[in-house]
Protein backbone atom coordinates (compact mmCIF):
# COMPACT_ATOMS: atom_id res chain seq x y z
CA UNK A 1 0.00 0.00 0.00
CA UNK A 2 1.15 3.36 -0.88
CA UNK A 3 0.86 5.73 2.53
CA UNK A 4 0.28 8.93 2.42
CA UNK A 5 3.02 11.64 2.95
CA UNK A 6 3.20 12.50 6.51
CA UNK A 7 4.30 15.30 8.39
CA UNK A 8 6.55 15.00 11.49
CA UNK A 9 4.89 16.43 14.37
CA UNK A 10 4.38 17.54 18.15
CA UNK A 11 1.47 18.09 20.76
CA UNK A 12 2.17 21.79 21.87
CA UNK A 13 -0.43 21.43 24.29
CA UNK A 14 -3.92 19.83 25.34
CA UNK A 15 -6.62 20.99 27.22
CA UNK A 16 -10.29 19.11 28.40
CA UNK A 17 -12.95 21.00 27.27
CA UNK A 18 -15.46 18.77 28.30
CA UNK A 19 -16.50 15.51 29.35
CA UNK A 20 -14.55 13.15 27.91
CA UNK A 21 -13.09 15.43 25.08
CA UNK A 22 -9.91 16.73 25.02
CA UNK A 23 -8.25 19.23 22.52
CA UNK A 24 -5.09 19.09 20.90
CA UNK A 25 -3.13 21.87 19.28
CA UNK A 26 -0.54 20.13 16.89
CA UNK A 27 2.07 21.86 15.66
CA UNK A 28 4.97 20.72 13.16
CA UNK A 29 8.78 19.41 14.13
CA UNK A 30 10.65 23.00 14.15
CA UNK A 31 7.14 24.95 14.37
CA UNK A 32 7.49 25.48 10.98
CA UNK A 33 4.25 26.29 9.26
CA UNK A 34 1.66 23.32 8.20
CA UNK A 35 0.05 23.33 4.99
CA UNK A 36 -3.09 25.10 4.82
CA UNK A 37 -6.91 24.30 5.69
CA UNK A 38 -10.08 24.16 4.39
CA UNK A 39 -13.19 24.48 6.11
CA UNK A 40 -14.34 20.71 6.62
CA UNK A 41 -10.88 19.45 5.96
CA UNK A 42 -9.29 16.82 8.47
CA UNK A 43 -6.13 14.99 9.14
CA UNK A 44 -5.17 11.75 9.85
CA UNK A 45 -2.86 11.11 12.95
CA UNK A 46 -0.24 8.45 13.19
CA UNK A 47 0.61 7.94 17.00
CA UNK A 48 1.97 4.78 18.93
CA UNK A 49 0.55 2.21 16.18
CA UNK A 50 -2.66 3.66 15.78
CA UNK A 51 -4.19 5.61 12.35
CA UNK A 52 -7.43 7.82 12.91
CA UNK A 53 -9.13 10.90 11.10
CA UNK A 54 -9.92 13.82 12.84
CA UNK A 55 -11.59 17.44 11.50
CA UNK A 56 -9.63 20.32 11.97
CA UNK A 57 -11.34 22.72 14.32
CA UNK A 58 -10.04 26.26 12.64
CA UNK A 59 -11.48 28.20 9.75
CA UNK A 60 -9.34 28.85 6.63
CA UNK A 61 -5.88 29.73 6.99
CA UNK A 62 -2.80 29.80 4.17
CA UNK A 63 0.15 28.63 6.43
CA UNK A 64 -1.39 27.74 10.12
CA UNK A 65 1.08 27.04 12.98
CA UNK A 66 -0.54 24.82 14.50
CA UNK A 67 -3.83 22.84 13.67
CA UNK A 68 -6.88 22.35 16.38
CA UNK A 69 -8.29 18.91 16.94
CA UNK A 70 -10.97 17.45 19.59
CA UNK A 71 -11.26 13.64 20.38
CA UNK A 72 -13.63 11.94 22.49
CA UNK A 73 -13.22 9.14 24.55
CA UNK A 74 -15.74 6.49 23.31
CA UNK A 75 -15.85 3.47 24.54
CA UNK A 76 -17.20 1.64 21.23
CA UNK A 77 -14.38 3.29 19.53
CA UNK A 78 -11.28 0.80 18.25
CA UNK A 79 -9.01 2.16 20.84
CA UNK A 80 -7.45 5.42 19.22
CA UNK A 81 -9.34 7.69 21.29
CA UNK A 82 -8.57 6.04 24.46
CA UNK A 83 -4.89 5.67 23.34
CA UNK A 84 -4.75 9.57 22.33
CA UNK A 85 -6.40 10.25 25.82
CA UNK A 86 -4.18 8.41 27.99
CA UNK A 87 -0.82 8.35 25.85
CA UNK A 88 -0.34 11.71 24.23
CA UNK A 89 0.94 14.80 26.60
CA UNK A 90 2.55 18.11 25.28
CA UNK A 91 5.19 17.19 23.42
CA UNK A 92 4.56 14.15 22.31
CA UNK A 93 5.76 13.31 18.89
CA UNK A 94 3.44 12.26 16.12
CA UNK A 95 2.92 11.88 12.51
CA UNK A 96 0.07 13.80 10.78
CA UNK A 97 -1.03 13.97 7.08
CA UNK A 98 -1.76 17.16 5.29
CA UNK A 99 -5.45 18.00 5.51
CA UNK A 100 -8.04 16.36 2.87
CA UNK A 101 -10.98 17.44 2.74
CA UNK A 102 -14.40 15.50 2.23
CA UNK A 103 -16.86 18.04 3.26
CA UNK A 104 -16.08 20.95 1.42
CA UNK A 105 -18.74 23.69 1.47
CA UNK A 106 -20.86 24.41 -1.48
CA UNK A 107 -20.42 27.53 -2.95
CA UNK A 108 -23.85 27.74 -4.61
CA UNK A 109 -25.87 27.42 -1.37
CA UNK A 110 -28.13 30.31 -0.68
CA UNK A 111 -27.60 29.96 2.87
CA UNK A 112 -26.04 26.66 5.13
CA UNK A 113 -27.97 25.11 7.36
CA UNK A 114 -25.23 23.46 10.26
CA UNK A 115 -26.24 20.56 12.07
CA UNK A 116 -24.18 19.27 14.85
CA UNK A 117 -24.50 15.77 17.10
CA UNK A 118 -21.84 15.87 19.83
CA UNK A 119 -18.40 15.25 18.64
CA UNK A 120 -19.50 16.36 15.20
CA UNK A 121 -19.49 19.86 15.97
CA UNK A 122 -15.74 19.56 15.20
CA UNK A 123 -15.46 19.86 11.19
CA UNK A 124 -18.92 22.79 11.55
CA UNK A 125 -16.80 24.68 13.80
CA UNK A 126 -14.71 25.62 11.20
CA UNK A 127 -17.59 25.86 8.25
CA UNK A 128 -18.96 28.45 10.73
CA UNK A 129 -16.05 30.84 10.92
CA UNK A 130 -15.42 30.20 7.20
CA UNK A 131 -19.21 31.48 6.31
CA UNK A 132 -19.29 33.86 8.70
CA UNK A 133 -15.78 35.37 6.92
CA UNK A 134 -17.28 35.58 3.56
CA UNK A 135 -20.54 37.05 4.41
CA UNK A 136 -22.56 33.97 3.51
CA UNK A 137 -26.03 33.40 5.39
CA UNK A 138 -25.84 30.23 7.99
CA UNK A 139 -26.90 29.06 11.18
CA UNK A 140 -25.69 26.36 13.09
CA UNK A 141 -27.41 23.88 15.70
CA UNK A 142 -25.36 21.85 18.01
CA UNK A 143 -27.16 19.19 19.85
CA UNK A 144 -25.44 17.28 22.82
CA UNK A 145 -26.83 14.67 25.58
CA UNK A 146 -25.63 17.35 28.54
CA UNK A 147 -24.10 20.97 29.30
CA UNK A 148 -20.85 19.00 30.57
CA UNK A 149 -20.66 17.02 26.85
CA UNK A 150 -20.78 20.24 25.13
CA UNK A 151 -17.36 21.45 23.91
CA UNK A 152 -17.01 24.67 22.44
CA UNK A 153 -20.51 25.95 24.02
CA UNK A 154 -18.49 28.73 25.91
CA UNK A 155 -16.60 29.89 22.38
CA UNK A 156 -19.38 29.70 20.05
CA UNK A 157 -20.95 31.89 22.25
CA UNK A 158 -18.36 34.52 22.35
CA UNK A 159 -17.77 34.01 18.42
CA UNK A 160 -18.29 36.76 16.01
CA UNK A 161 -20.99 34.87 14.92
CA UNK A 162 -22.63 33.53 17.97
CA UNK A 163 -26.13 35.54 16.86
CA UNK A 164 -26.35 32.36 14.43
CA UNK A 165 -25.62 29.89 16.85
CA UNK A 166 -28.27 27.61 18.84
CA UNK A 167 -27.33 25.19 21.55
CA UNK A 168 -29.65 22.09 22.57
CA UNK A 169 -29.05 19.47 25.32
CA UNK A 170 -31.25 16.36 26.31
CA UNK A 171 -31.01 17.16 29.34
CA UNK A 172 -32.89 20.69 29.35
CA UNK A 173 -36.82 19.89 28.32
CA UNK A 174 -36.84 23.60 26.98
CA UNK A 175 -34.22 23.58 24.45
CA UNK A 176 -35.28 20.44 22.85
CA UNK A 177 -34.36 20.17 19.02
CA UNK A 178 -37.19 20.11 16.22
CA UNK A 179 -35.01 19.31 13.43
CA UNK A 180 -38.27 19.10 11.21
CA UNK A 181 -39.04 23.09 12.61
CA UNK A 182 -35.47 23.86 12.06
CA UNK A 183 -35.55 22.74 7.65
CA UNK A 184 -39.05 23.69 7.32
CA UNK A 185 -37.47 27.91 7.91
CA UNK A 186 -35.02 27.06 5.46
CA UNK A 187 -35.22 29.07 2.32
CA UNK A 188 -34.93 27.42 -1.42
CA UNK A 189 -31.40 26.58 -2.15
CA UNK A 190 -30.35 26.03 1.27
CA UNK A 191 -27.81 23.03 1.63
CA UNK A 192 -27.98 21.05 4.65
CA UNK A 193 -24.29 19.80 6.51
CA UNK A 194 -24.55 17.61 9.44
CA UNK A 195 -22.54 15.72 11.59
CA UNK A 196 -22.44 13.51 14.36
CA UNK A 197 -23.26 9.70 15.75
CA UNK A 198 -24.97 7.27 12.85
CA UNK A 199 -28.33 7.68 14.45
CA UNK A 200 -28.28 10.93 14.82
CA UNK A 201 -27.28 11.76 10.66
CA UNK A 202 -29.49 9.34 10.04
CA UNK A 203 -32.46 11.33 11.97
CA UNK A 204 -31.93 14.34 10.65
CA UNK A 205 -31.20 13.24 7.07
CA UNK A 206 -34.44 11.22 6.72
CA UNK A 207 -36.51 14.75 8.14
CA UNK A 208 -34.79 16.38 5.51
CA UNK A 209 -35.65 14.07 2.45
CA UNK A 210 -39.10 14.07 4.27
CA UNK A 211 -39.06 17.54 4.18
CA UNK A 212 -39.14 16.97 0.26
CA UNK A 213 -34.53 18.17 0.27
CA UNK A 214 -33.19 16.97 -2.93
CA UNK A 215 -29.97 14.67 -2.35
CA UNK A 216 -27.74 17.26 -3.77
CA UNK A 217 -28.54 19.96 -0.64
CA UNK A 218 -27.70 17.16 1.95
CA UNK A 219 -24.09 16.65 2.85
CA UNK A 220 -22.71 14.33 5.26
CA UNK A 221 -19.52 13.79 7.63
CA UNK A 222 -18.71 10.08 8.88
CA UNK A 223 -16.31 9.47 11.83
CA UNK A 224 -16.39 5.73 10.70
CA UNK A 225 -18.00 3.20 8.58
CA UNK A 226 -21.62 2.76 8.71
CA UNK A 227 -22.30 -0.82 9.73
CA UNK A 228 -23.20 -2.81 6.69
CA UNK A 229 -25.72 -5.91 6.64
CA UNK A 230 -23.53 -8.92 6.32
CA UNK A 231 -24.75 -11.35 3.54
CA UNK A 232 -26.23 -14.60 3.44
CA UNK A 233 -23.45 -17.26 4.39
CA UNK A 234 -20.39 -14.44 4.65
CA UNK A 235 -18.26 -13.02 2.08
CA UNK A 236 -16.92 -15.07 -0.70
CA UNK A 237 -14.17 -14.89 -2.92
CA UNK A 238 -13.88 -12.78 -6.69
CA UNK A 239 -11.37 -11.93 -9.21
CA UNK A 240 -10.03 -8.57 -9.60
CA UNK A 241 -8.66 -7.46 -12.73
CA UNK A 242 -6.21 -4.78 -12.39
CA UNK A 243 -6.00 -3.48 -15.99
CA UNK A 244 -3.32 -1.75 -16.44
CA UNK A 245 -1.05 -3.89 -14.55
CA UNK A 246 -2.34 -6.46 -16.29
CA UNK A 247 -3.00 -9.14 -13.28
CA UNK A 248 -6.10 -10.99 -12.39
CA UNK A 249 -6.36 -11.47 -8.71
CA UNK A 250 -8.22 -13.65 -6.46
CA UNK A 251 -9.47 -12.08 -3.74
CA UNK A 252 -10.12 -14.72 -0.97
CA UNK A 253 -13.63 -14.07 0.94
CA UNK A 254 -10.95 -13.54 4.30
CA UNK A 255 -9.25 -10.58 2.72
CA UNK A 256 -9.92 -7.61 1.59
CA UNK A 257 -9.19 -6.15 -2.30
CA UNK A 258 -6.89 -3.79 -1.08
CA UNK A 259 -5.08 -6.14 1.05
CA UNK A 260 -5.21 -8.71 -2.36
CA UNK A 261 -3.59 -5.63 -4.47
CA UNK A 262 -0.94 -5.14 -1.89
CA UNK A 263 -0.40 -9.12 -2.04
CA UNK A 264 0.15 -9.09 -5.40
CA UNK A 265 2.84 -5.81 -5.55
CA UNK A 266 -0.16 -3.60 -6.94
CA UNK A 267 -0.02 -0.37 -4.76
CA UNK A 268 -3.06 1.79 -3.83
CA UNK A 269 -2.79 4.59 -1.37
CA UNK A 270 -4.45 4.32 2.18
CA UNK A 271 -4.86 5.52 5.73
CA UNK A 272 -8.26 4.82 6.75
CA UNK A 273 -8.78 1.50 6.02
CA UNK A 274 -12.24 1.90 6.96
CA UNK A 275 -14.22 3.04 3.68
CA UNK A 276 -14.47 6.62 5.37
CA UNK A 277 -11.23 8.79 4.38
CA UNK A 278 -11.76 7.66 0.59
CA UNK A 279 -7.90 7.51 -0.11
CA UNK A 280 -7.94 4.28 -1.77
CA UNK A 281 -10.88 5.39 -4.38
CA UNK A 282 -9.97 3.01 -7.26
CA UNK A 283 -12.19 3.71 -11.08
CA UNK A 284 -14.13 0.71 -11.94
CA UNK A 285 -14.08 -0.40 -15.48
CA UNK A 286 -16.62 -3.41 -15.34
CA UNK A 287 -18.39 -5.21 -12.92
CA UNK A 288 -20.75 -4.57 -10.02
CA UNK A 289 -19.72 -3.35 -6.71
CA UNK A 290 -20.79 -4.51 -2.88
CA UNK A 291 -20.48 -1.05 -2.34
CA UNK A 292 -19.73 -0.73 1.85
CA UNK A 293 -18.43 2.53 2.81
CA UNK A 294 -19.68 5.66 4.35
CA UNK A 295 -17.17 8.08 1.45
CA UNK A 296 -19.20 7.65 -1.31
CA UNK A 297 -22.35 9.20 -1.99
CA UNK A 298 -25.67 6.77 -2.78
CA UNK A 299 -25.80 8.93 -6.44
CA UNK A 300 -21.78 7.71 -6.62
CA UNK A 301 -22.42 4.51 -5.91
CA UNK A 302 -25.20 3.64 -8.16
CA UNK A 303 -22.82 5.65 -11.14
CA UNK A 304 -20.93 2.45 -10.40
CA UNK A 305 -17.79 4.76 -11.79
CA UNK A 306 -15.39 3.67 -8.33
CA UNK A 307 -15.39 2.00 -5.53
CA UNK A 308 -13.19 1.75 -2.19
CA UNK A 309 -11.26 -1.42 -2.33
CA UNK A 310 -10.71 -1.38 2.12
CA UNK A 311 -13.97 -2.83 2.28
CA UNK A 312 -16.00 -2.84 -0.88
CA UNK A 313 -16.63 -6.12 -2.78
CA UNK A 314 -18.02 -7.41 -5.76
CA UNK A 315 -21.97 -8.21 -6.58
CA UNK A 316 -20.42 -10.83 -8.88
CA UNK A 317 -17.53 -12.86 -10.05
CA UNK A 318 -15.35 -10.25 -11.26
CA UNK A 319 -14.51 -6.57 -10.87
CA UNK A 320 -12.63 -4.85 -13.50
CA UNK A 321 -10.27 -1.84 -12.20
CA UNK A 322 -8.22 0.94 -13.66
CA UNK A 323 -4.92 -0.03 -11.88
Amino acid sequence: MTRVALIEARIAARAEVARDICVFEIEAAGAAPLPAIEAGAHIDVHANGFVRQYSLLDGPSLAPRRYRIAVLRAASSRGGSEAMHAQLREDSALRISAPRNNFPLRPDSSCSVLIAGGIGITPLMSMAAALHASGARFALHYCARSRDRMAFADELQRAPFAHAVHLYSDDEAQSAFDGEAVLASQPPGAHLYVCGPQGFMDHVLGTARDAGWDESRLHQEYFQAAAVAATSGGDRAFELIAVRSGKRITVAAAETALQALTRCGIEVASSCEQGVCGSCLTPVLEGIVDHRDSFLTSQEKVRNEAFLPCCSRAHGDVLMVDL
